[in-house]
Order: C-alpha cells, then sequence, then structure tokens
C-alpha cells in the first residue's frame, strides 16, 4: 500500500527543478555528452529541454497541479509501464513525473535515442529524496506491468493496442502543432514563431509543421522576420534534410518559398519534413477555426494570438516547447488516468 505526502513530494519535486535550472558541472557534462550518443541532442538543444523541465518544477505549478487530484489516500501500488519516445531530448519525463507523484511505480522502457538523461535526473531525485528508491526500474522487455502508457507513431500504435489493449492504457500516436496568423503579427511574434518551428529542429509534437495564413499572405515579413534562426542549416543532419527536400522540389517542379535555412510549401497535409513548413490559405477566422476543429486528432497544440475556440490546448507565440504540467500530451489527462486506476 501506498500513501502519498503532497508536501513532501512538492518539495522534493521542486528541489529537482532548482537543480535542473541551473545545472552543475556533473550535469553539464551529461548535457555535452549527448551529441555523442545521438547528433539531434546538441548541448544546447538538451539544455534547453532540462531547463524547460526545471522552470516546470516549480513550488507553485506542483501545488496547483496536484492540489486538483485525490492523491493522499492510500490505495495498491501499481506498476506502470511506460514506453517512452526519444525524438526530442527527456520527452517522456512528464509520464514518469506523473506515475511518480500518483505514488506508483514505473516500469520505464527508455528509447535506445534518449536512455542517458532521464537515468541521471532520476538518480538526482533520489539523491534529494530516498524514498524515490525503488519508486521506478528501467527494463528492456516489460513484464507484470498493472497499465501502460506509451508514445510512439500511426504504426507502433497498432502494435500497442494488440500487445496491450487487455490492460487500462494511454497510447500514443503522431501529433503534430500548428500555428495560425492573421497577418496582423509583429516581427518579435513571428521570430518567436521561429523558436516554435526551430526548436530541437523541428522533431517535437508540439513543433509547428504547418501554418494557417490568410489568403494573399505575403511570406516576405515571415522570412524577414526569422533570419536570426539561420544558424540552425550548419547543423548536419538539419542541412542534409533541408539538401534532400530542396532537390526533390526542384527536380518535380513543386512550386515552393525558400529563405536559405526554411522552405514553406502550400499542402494540406499537417506533418511536414524536417525544414519544411506546409502553409493552407483560410477565407476568414470562421473558417479557420473550422479547418483547426476538423484536424483536432491530429493535433498537440496550436500557436497563435488571434481568439479562437478549439478543443486544442492554444499557446502564444514561442510557447509551444514551453507545457505546464497540466496541459498534457494529447489533452488525455495522465494523473486522472493513474489516480482512477
Amino acid at each position: 500500500m501506498s500513501k502519498i505526502n503532497i508536501k513532501n513530494s512538492i518539495n522534493s519535486f521542486s528541489s529537482l527543478g532548482k537543480q535542473l535550472i541551473a545545472p552543475d558541472a556533473q550535469l553539464m557534462a551529461v548535457i555535452n555528452d549527448e551529441q555523442y550518443h545521438n547528433a539531434w541532442f546538441t548541448p544546447e538543444s538538451v539544455l534547453r529541454a532540462v531547463t524547460a523541465i526545471g522552470k516546470m518544477l516549480n513550488e507553485a505549478d506542483l501545488q496547483q497541479w496536484l492540489s486538483k487530484y485525490n492523491l493522499e489516500n492510500e490505495k495498491p501500488v501499481k506498476k506502470i509501464g511506460l514506453i517512452l519516445a526519444g525524438n526530442i531530448p527527456l520527452v517522456g519525463f512528464h509520464d514518469v513525473l506523473c506515475v511518480l507523484a500518483s505514488g506508483n511505480h514505473a516500469l520505464i522502457k527508455a528509447s535506445s535515442q534518449d536512455a542517458r538523461l532521464i537515468k541521471q535526473i532520476l538518480q538526482r531525485l533520489v539523491d534529494i529524496d530516498g524514498s524515490f528508491e525503488g519508486r521506478f526500474t528501467f527494463v528492456e522487455r516489460l513484464a507484470n506491468f498493472d497499465a501502460i502508457i506509451a508514445t510512439g507513431s500511426n504504426n507502433s500504435s497498432r502494435y500497442f493496442d494488440y500487445y496491450f489493449g487487455k490492460v487500462p492504457n494511454i497510447i500514443r500516436k503522431n501529433r503534430n502543432s500548428i500555428a495560425l496568423l492573421t497577418g496582423a503579427e509583429t516581427a518579435e511574434d513571428l521570430f518567436n514563431l521561429g523558436h516554435d518551428i526551430f526548436d530541437y529542429y523541428g522533431l517535437g509534437c508540439r513543433n509547428v509543421s504547418k501554418l494557417l495564413v490568410p489568403e494573399g499572405y505575403n511570406f516576405n515579413f515571415f522570412f524577414e522576420s526569422i533570419e536570426d534562426h539561420k544558424a540552425i542549416i550548419h547543423h548536419h543532419k538539419y542541412n542534409n534534410n533541408y539538401d534532400y527536400n530542396k532537390s526533390i522540389y526542384l527536380v518535380n517542379g513543386d512550386a515552393h518559398l525558400d529563405n536559405g535555412f526554411l522552405m514553406v510549401k502550400e499542402d494540406d497535409r499537417m506533418a511536414s519534413p524536417l525544414s519544411v513548413v506546409y502553409f493552407s490559405y483560410y477565407s476568414d477566422l470562421a473558417s479557420a477555426q473550422h479547418i483547426l476543429i476538423e484536424q483536432t486528432e491530429n493535433l498537440q497544440c496550436i500557436v497563435t494570438s488571434a481568439t479562437i475556440k478549439v478543443p486544442n490546448q492554444v499557446v502564444g507565440f514561442g510557447q509551444s516547447q514551453q507545457p505546464a504540467l497540466w496541459d498534457y500530451a494529447d489533452g488525455i489527462d495522465t494523473m486522472e488516468f493513474l489516480a482512477n486506476l
């Protein structure tokens, strides 16, 4: 049986947050080494992910988040199998946090792309609060679990459904994020939108891969405003994607706009290749809102300054990769799921 002391949990998680906001030399060494295991995990990207989690784990937000759930009743500890993604650094941390905060045991199958950072950070949590020792286990193969939270692609979700469909589960599929532009954006808005597009090289489900723009939209100001993000082209893997997609468009004669590090192409699809952002036109805000509502199941979040009513999370420019504790992936309340097992 387990009984959660929310005050202790908040103290421990917020202490961890303080360490992540200002990494010490040991953690900086781990951050800098990640590039040798995964070329996409540059020191800048990993540090951004670590500090974003640090900011998330602040005392006020932890209090607001955990007080919503009925956690302090004594109840049996459940073993929760976690299949973590590895597309951006520490992308699975929130699921692990939810399992630990709910008083359950995390069986963690880490991605081979991101298996080291999560271990380092959980060891720091144990060093802060020894009661977390034995509350999580890293496994190569999941077995003897009471519930599953699995993150993957549309293809892997069918596999997960087949193997894990008989236990309580959250199975996540591909999602993308979109920006709705009105044409009234400032240069600062569009520069910040560049972060939503380029942070983590566009590899995250919260990265903007599609723009909705008003009919007749002129992209010149957009390109001028994101110019300071041009250093991204110096990353060899990103540059390879850019060169490949550019050559395909040129060979096929596909209409597109190109500023030397990002291509913009009209396309109805939501998921664009790396180094490309798709766009579609809309006639008025009502029609744009209708498009967004139709795509609810495919969208993680919507970046805009416009006032719209949609089921998905709406954030301001530059905020897509800064989720709060209660900004759940796919809009599914993970803590509610765990609290009610």
